[in-house]
């Protein structure tokens, strides 16, 4: 059965095509994810930290080569990709910096005599299940946090990123882990399942759609196992004031055309207040329209094709459905094959179904705001809430709007700022975990009390 194929999105050939596990190899990989987590659990975090920062150092060494990969498996423009193998980098380096901090006693206040502490210890192998979009970052920050405590990886990719996942496979095993620590898996959806009921699996960790988190939390509830969740979003780019309006439009252009268009965390909604709408809304189309969809390959593009001929279809629907309920086309909402052109809508109202949806690509939806509750009530009237930007030149505003937003992340002034100590993760049906930063360490762990007399 061939479910993992490398289908090249910019000129629609399948490069390769792989089998998916057998049921016995499923079998030997979980076997030796948990025979692993004994001898993994046992080693002394100082030496786990060696492991680890050699599997940075390995990604380092192999950026060009995992980043070729990369634009070959999901359309990333190369210099775009190279970039996110060196960002997994350091995400890896900082769970080896911090292993004293993640793996320390925390002593407790008691009342009484004698002393507790919570110790964190390893729950043993768990699953992550990750996405297309971000095929060696996603991996990182659920391995390099669950590495240090102690945990061992079995790895479920996406299907079109067979290739990436052998290669981070074979960093990791290079890089010195036990035999079994991380394991890479060709696995079907009920495989997967099968994985995540073993009693010998400890949890699960699944970056994806909703659709995807709610089946994965659906089977890991039925098996009482614990389960963290990045799910999609539909972040709010508000813009409230500005003492140089080109160049919030510029970071609303980076932010929006970011890994072609397929950031979850990617600004989507542009949320203007009134005296600013027309002139920021001009811009942004003209500076949008001026971007071409090209191949990814060339280090100087900043658009590449949509992961997948799927992938550009379903946009593509979504622009038109829009359209036809109703909303403005200001530019773009045309296609060539898997190549997207930059879109934005007008018009948007909450009884359209683009009010509400995730536009996965470099399509962007803007709206008039009254004032600053009305652009609050837009930004949180979506079932989403992962991150979200505050644009404004008042620093009371930014501490007011910041607390009121409905999101697990607010950036304020700024875009692209994602950083291996900043915790990754949102609410409402954005998910229920944090990823990145020292939070990350403390999803899948067993916080022991230890009371003494």
């Amino acid at each position: 059965m061939t479910d993992y194929a490398v289908v090249n999105p910019a000129t629609g050939e399948t490069v390769a095509a792989y089998d998916t596990f057998t049921d016995a190899q499923i079998e030997d990989a979980v076997a030796r994810a948990a025979s692993a987590a004994v001898t993994w659990a046992a080693t002394a975090p100082a030496d786990r930290a060696a492991v680890i920062r050699r599997i940075a150092e390995l990604h380092r060494e192999r950026k060009d080569e995992l980043g070729a990969i990369i634009v070959k498996e999901m359309g990333k423009p190369i210099a775009a990709a190279v970039g996110e193998v060196e960002f997994a980098a350091d995400i890896i380096e900082f769970y080896a910096d911090n292993i004293d901090r993640i793996t320390a006693d925390q002593p407790i206040d008691i009342a009484g005599d004698g002393t507790a502490i919570i110790r964190r210890a390893p729950l043993g192998p768990l699953l992550g299940i990750m996405p297309w979009n971000f095929p060696a970052y996603q991996v990182a920050r659920f391995a390099g946090p669950n590495l240090a405590i102690g945990n061992t990886i079995i790895l479920k990719h996406a299907p079109q990123c067979p290739e990436s996942s052998a290669m981070l496979e074979a960093i990791y095993e290079d890089a010195g882990l036990p035999d079994g620590a991380y394991v890479n898996v060709y696995a079907t959806n009920d495989q997967a399942a099968t994985i995540i009921a073993d009693v010998r699996v400890h949890g699960v960790s699944v970056t994806g759609s909703e659709r995807a988190g709610a089946a994965v939390a659906e089977v890991a509830g039925r098996n009482l196992k614990k389960v963290a969740l990045e799910l999609g979003g539909s972040d709010p780019f508000i813009v409230l004031s500005a003492d140089d309006l080109d160049a919030v439009v510029q970071n609303a252009v980076d932010a929006r055309l970011d890994n072609n268009g397929q950031s979850c965390n990617g600004a989507k909604r542009f949320i203007v207040v009134d005296d600013l709408y027309e002139e920021f809304t001009s811009k942004f189309v003209a500076a949008l329209a001026a971007v071409d969809a090209e191949d990814p390959t060339e280090e100087d593009t900043v658009l590449g094709p949509l992961a997948s001929l799927a992938a550009a279809e379903r946009l593509q629907e979504q622009v038109d459905r829009a359209v036809e309920q109703g909303a403005t086309l200001l530019t773009g909402g045309t296609r060539e094959g898997a190549f997207f052109a930059p879109t934005v809508l007008a018009d948007v109202t909450p009884d359209m179904d683009a009010y509400r949806e995730e536009l996965f690509g470099p399509a962007a939806v803007v709206y008039r705001a009254a004032d600053e509750d009305a652009a609050l009530e837009i930004a949180n009237g979506t079932p989403f809430g992962l991150g979200s930007y505050v644009f404004t030149t008042d620093a009371e505003q930014a501490e007011r709007v910041a607390d009121r937003i409905e999101a697990g992340m607010v950036y304020v002034n700024l875009v692209l700022a994602d950083s291996p100590e900043l915790p990754f993760g949102g609410v409402k049906r954005s998910g229920t975990s944090r990823e990145l930063g020292l939070l990350a360490a403390d999803e899948f762990v067993n916080k022991k009390l230890i009371r003494r007399a």
